[in-house]
């Protein structure tokens, strides 16, 4: 089990360590990192790149995670009683593979639309809550007040589905993790909206005409 467990967090880092908004902004000669709200997510996609951009990267956000995830639920351990728990620890490895790469010096994104994937994979079910966030984004314009609310939600939702379940302790325990680690990396949000200054859904970023990377192209041809 140690063995299958080590395995899963392994695939699922290098999975989740693919920053598809770094990828998406260098293709715009841009590190979206050091724009907006400084993180390589969908939502700062969206402020920097705009919507096309930002749905781009809100898909290879969700997909690096859900798809071994739900491999490791329903194909490599299907029919074994640790495979929800498995994929629970899969998709927890490729949030954190998001949030901190390894070959970007682990600076990444929050893990919002990644800890999505690993839900979805976790237990579809979930995804008859997505009102709640759309109805909070809607209303206060914060889509972090959104996330913080599927956040909170995820281990409440398992304890209640899952109960009797074998590894139900750990499956609760694991989750408890994951919205631990998420109000975390929310912490500088949490203190926005508290304050009343959190940037809402929307507002784009002012990108400079001459990013850092056109400046290197100039160098280079000049020389």
């Amino acid at each position: 089990m140690a063995i299958k467990i080590a395995l899963c967090i392994l695939v699922g880092y290098l999975c989740g360590s693919v920053s598809t908004g770094y990828l998406i902004g260098k293709r715009h000669h841009l590190d979206i990192r050091n724009y907006g709200s400084g993180n390589a997510g969908a939502t700062n996609a969206i402020r920097t790149l705009g919507k096309k951009a930002g749905i781009i990267v809100l898909l290879g956000d969700l997909l690096k995670v859900f798809i071994p995830a739900w491999l490791v639920h329903y194909v490599i351990f299907s029919g074994e009683d640790y495979a929800t728990l498995l994929c629970e620890i899969t998709g927890f490895a490729g949030v954190l593979g998001h949030n901190y790469p390894f070959w970007l010096h682990f600076k990444g994104g929050k893990g919002v639309a990644s800890t999505g994937g690993a839900m979805v994979a976790t237990d579809w079910r979930v995804l008859l809550y997505l009102p709640g966030f759309f109805f909070l984004v809607w209303l206060t314009g914060y889509v972090s007040l959104g996330s913080l609310y599927i956040l909170a939600f995820y281990p409440v939702y398992l304890a209640i589905t899952r109960y009797g379940e074998p590894y139900y302790a750990a499956m609760v325990i694991t989750a408890c993790i994951f919205t631990a680690s998420g109000f975390f990396t929310h912490r500088a949000n949490i203190k926005r909206i508290l304050n009343g200054t959190e940037r809402k859904f929307g507002q784009r970023v002012t990108i400079p005409a001459d990013t850092s990377d056109d400046k290197e192209k100039e160098t280079c041809s000049e020389k």
